[in-house]
C-alpha cells in the first residue's frame, strides 16, 4: 500500500527542503535555484505565514476574552486545533526559510525542529477526529451530550491524543540516543528527518504507526459523517438547512483529506521528481503549499466564518482592534468592545 511505503515523519523536512535531497547512498545533489525565485517563495511563504498568524492570534483572543466558550466542547477542540495548526505553520515555515540559510544546522537544533514539526503534523488529524466525534454526539445523540461532552472529558480526550502523537518522534529520538556515538549529537547535518534518524527500524516502526493511525482516523470520520449527514436528512424538512449540513461535511472531509497528504505525498512527489527532474524545485515547492499551508486555511473558514455563534464575536473583536488601530473611538463603540 502507498501508505505503508512512506511516512509523513520521514519525509516532512524533506518536501521543504529547498534542494533534492534523494537518499542514494548517503549522496545529496540539490538542484540550482535561482536567487530571485528563492527569494519570491521566501516572501510568499512569510507573507502566508503573517497572515494565517494574525487570524489565528485573533481566534485565540477571541475565546479567551469570552468565557462562554470554556465551557464548550467544540469550542475548546477548535482553538486547541488553531493553536496547533499556528505552531506547525511556524514550524514549517521556519524550516522552509532556514534551508536556504544555512545548508547544515546542529543536530540538538534540528532534532528539536523536527520532533515538534512532526507532532503537531500528527495531532491535527486526530483532533478532527475527536471534533467529528463531538458533532456526531450532538446530531444523533442529544440526550447523551451534556454529560458525554463534558470540559473535563474534552480535556482528557486532548490529553490522550497529545501523548499518541508524542510517541513516535520520541522513540525515533530514544533509538538513535542508544544507536548513535554521542559524538552524532555534536555534529552539523542537513536538517532532514532521513538525516537525522538513519536507522531503518525507525523507518518501519513509522510505516507501522501511520497504517494504524490514519485507518483509524479515517474509519472514525467515515462513520460519524455518514451518520451525521443521514441523521441530517432525516430529521430536517428544510433543503437549506440539510444542505448547510452537507457542506459542513463536505468541508471536513477536504481539510481531513488534505492533513492526510502529508502521510502520503512523499512517494506521489518522488515518482514525479524521478519523471520530471528539471522540476524538483518547482514540485517541492507545491507540495509544500498544498499539504503544510493550504489545510491552516480550513479552519478559519468552517468556524470562523461559518460557525455564527463563534463568528458574532470574533467579528467583534476585530472591528473593535481596527477602530483602536485608526483611533475612532465612539460611545456605544466602547461597551460593544467590552
Amino acid at each position: 500500500m502507498l501508505v505503508m511505503n512512506s511516512t509523513s515523519s520521514t519525509h516532512l523536512a524533506l518536501l521543504m527542503s529547498n534542494g533534492s535531497s534523494v537518499q542514494t547512498g548517503g549522496s545529496v545533489a540539490p538542484p540550482k535555484e535561482s536567487f530571485s525565485n528563492a527569494l519570491t517563495k521566501n516572501i510568499m511563504a512569510v507573507i502566508v505565514w503573517l497572515a494565517l498568524s494574525v487570524i489565528n492570534s485573533s481566534m485565540v483572543h477571541t475565546f479567551l476574552r469570552h468565557r462562554l466558550f470554556y465551557e464548550n466542547s467544540r469550542y475548546i477542540m477548535f482553538i486547541c486545533m488553531v493553536v496547533n495548526d499556528a505552531l506547525q505553520l511556524t514550524l514549517v515555515t521556519m524550516l522552509y526559510v532556514l534551508s536556504y540559510i544555512f545548508r547544515k544546522i546542529h543536530v540538538s537544533i534540528c532534532c528539536l525542529l523536527i520532533m515538534t514539526a512532526v507532532f503537531t503534523t500528527r495531532s491535527t488529524p486526530l483532533i478532527l477526529a475527536g471534533m467529528a466525534v463531538e458533532r456526531f454526539i450532538a446530531i444523533c445523540l442529544p440526550l447523551h451530550y451534556s454529560h458525554m461532552c463534558t470540559v473535563p472529558r474534552t480535556l482528557l480526550l486532548i490529553g490522550v491524543i497529545l501523548i499518541l502523537t508524542a510517541i513516535p518522534p520520541i522513540t525515533d529520538l530514544l533509538i538513535i540516543v542508544i544507536k548513535e556515538p554521542p559524538s552524532f549529537f555534536h555534529r552539523a547535518i542537513f536538517c532532514d528527518h532521513s538525516f537525522l534518524f538513519p536507522d531503518p527500524s525507525i523507518y518501519y516502526k513509522n510505516c507501522v504507526f501511520d497504517g494504524l493511525y490514519l485507518s483509524f482516523v479515517g474509519l472514525t470520520l467515515l462513520y460519524t459523517y455518514c451518520k451525521i449527514m443521514l441523521t441530517a436528512q432525516a430529521a430536517s424538512t428544510s433543503l437549506a438547512s440539510v444542505r448547510r449540513a452537507r457542506n459542513t461535511v463536505l468541508l471536513h472531509g477536504v481539510q481531513l483529506l488534505l492533513c492526510m497528504l502529508a502521510f502520503v505525498v512523499p512517494s506521489l512527489q518522488a515518482a514525479l521528481i524521478s519523471i520530471f527532474p528539471q522540476l524538483t524545485l518547482e514540485i517541492r515547492y507545491v507540495f509544500f503549499l498544498l499539504v503544510y499551508i493550504i489545510p491552516r486555511f480550513m479552519s478559519p473558514v468552517i468556524y470562523g466564518f461559518r460557525d455564527e455563534f463563534f463568528r458574532k464575536y470574533w467579528i467583534r473583536y476585530l472591528f473593535c482592534q481596527r477602530r483602536n488601530i485608526t483611533g475612532v473611538r465612539l460611545g456605544a463603540l466602547k461597551e460593544t468592545c467590552r
